[in-house]
């Protein structure tokens, strides 16, 4: 037996209420809620691993890309679907993806549908991936729709690796600046009060800001350690409410240096999706509900679902995406020549294109960037504290001598 969180309104006195139930899969959960005389608003299997063997048991977006594009290869050669998954099963690396797959297929060969299947797993298969395997399906032409996904999630993962690639460096400086001023304050800043103490003489004011900040943290640095352990639960705490994620999206668009970067970013994750979704027969209001989503920016997927219900209520996609805040101007004026000519999914991809290049550009300027403005606040940094420590010691010497 599996357990269930749920959530869910008690039928007779309209309460809500939440637990944990036990059944053999989601759907027997909810039976058993409904007969118990509730209306089930959320039912997710409780993931009773340790932290340790989620890490172990992680499906890596290389492993998800290497399966899509050889089980688009099968499929487009012809090959039955269940024994192109259990080929693609056979030639996994990885133990976590080959669970998955053959999840898959026993699934597959149990009478659902692939898109069904593959939405067991949503910890590896998004919306977007979803909705292009179903739209595949219904149309035939599920290795196109596999081929588009793989080509998109390589190139998603690229962007990814090309910006955490562009933080290391300043990353690193950063690692110094917190080690060299540790060093100083630690081993230094001590020994200059002591020899102070020795000569009778009094510390300067500098110097005496420095001795009372190490003291601090030489003696309360359990104070410390509870305080920063209290503001980091607080801000993951606030990050997971609807306010907090609002804040955090903003400050990604806000934020100077990078807010250029996310924009484009974000700009290019709803253009290419779109592009997929519409080449593949998806609805547009179903391709811009998906887009939004695969944004992973909850205010911009918040634009977007209001841009989704402009067109719903029949205006055209270019101008309900015009007036929306942090969209870029090239969007609008793709989808308007698109409209035009009957070829929204082709220019909207062309607008992805012109992000993806402007994106490579500004990845590269980050270190360009940073790494001034990081050594002046190092140079800053540590020649406070050599003020306070070394300048001291000199002019002790001197009026010695």
């Amino acid at each position: 037996m599996r357990r269930f969180s749920y959530k869910a309104t008690e039928k007779a006195t309209r309460k809500t209420v939440s637990g944990v139930i036990q059944a053999e899969s989601e759907r027997e959960a909810g039976r058993l809620l409904v007969e118990q005389g509730y209306i089930p608003d959320r039912v997710e299997e409780e993931d009773t691993r340790s932290f340790l063997a989620k890490i172990k048991n992680k499906v890596s977006a290389k492993d998800r890309i290497i399966f899509t594009r050889q089980f688009a290869t099968l499929i487009g050669a012809g090959l039955p679907m269940s024994r192109s998954l259990k080929t693609a099963s056979e030639q996994a690396t990885s133990q976590a993806m080959k669970a998955v797959i053959d999840d898959v297929t026993t699934s597959v060969e149990a009478g659902k549908s692939l898109s069904d299947s593959l939405a067991q797993h949503p910890d590896v298969f998004n919306d977007v991936y979803l909705s292009l395997v179903a739209a595949g399906e219904m149309s035939g032409t599920l290795d196109t729709a596999l081929a588009r996904l793989a080509a998109q999630d390589e190139k998603d993962s690229n962007m990814i690796s090309k910006i955490r690639g562009a933080m290391v460096y300043p990353g690193i400086i950063f690692f110094v600046i917190i080690v060299v001023l540790a060093f100083m304050m630690i081993m230094v800043v001590p020994e200059v009060r002591k020899l102070y103490a020795d000569m009778n003489e009094e510390l300067p004011a500098i110097t005496q800001v420095l001795v009372e900040i190490s003291d601090f943290f030489a003696k309360q640095w359990w104070v410390v350690l509870i305080v920063t352990a209290l503001i980091v639960y607080g801000i993951l705490w606030y990050r997971k409410t609807s306010a907090g994620k609002k804040t955090f999206a903003l400050f990604k668009l806000n934020v100077p240096v990078f807010k250029g970067l996310f924009q484009r970013l974000y700009m290019n994750r709803f253009c290419r999706t779109m592009e997929m979704l519409l080449g593949t027969g998806v609805s547009m209001l179903d391709a811009m509900h998906i887009s939004a989503r695969a944004t992973s920016n909850y205010y911009m997927q918040e634009q977007f679902e209001s841009a989704a219900e402009k067109v719903k209520a029949g205006r055209p996609l270019s101008e309900a995406v015009q007036d929306l805040d942090y969209v870029l101007p090239l969007v609008p004026q793709m989808v308007n020549i698109g409209e035009q000519s009957g070829k929204i999914d082709e220019m909207i991809g062309k607008a992805a294109e012109v992000y993806e290049n402007e994106l490579d550009e500004k990845i590269a300027n980050i270190s360009t960037m940073i790494e001034p403005f990081l050594m002046v606040v190092m140079a800053g940094l540590i020649g406070i504290v050599i003020a306070g420590t070394l300048l001291p010691i000199y002019s002790l010497v001197s009026s010695v001598s």
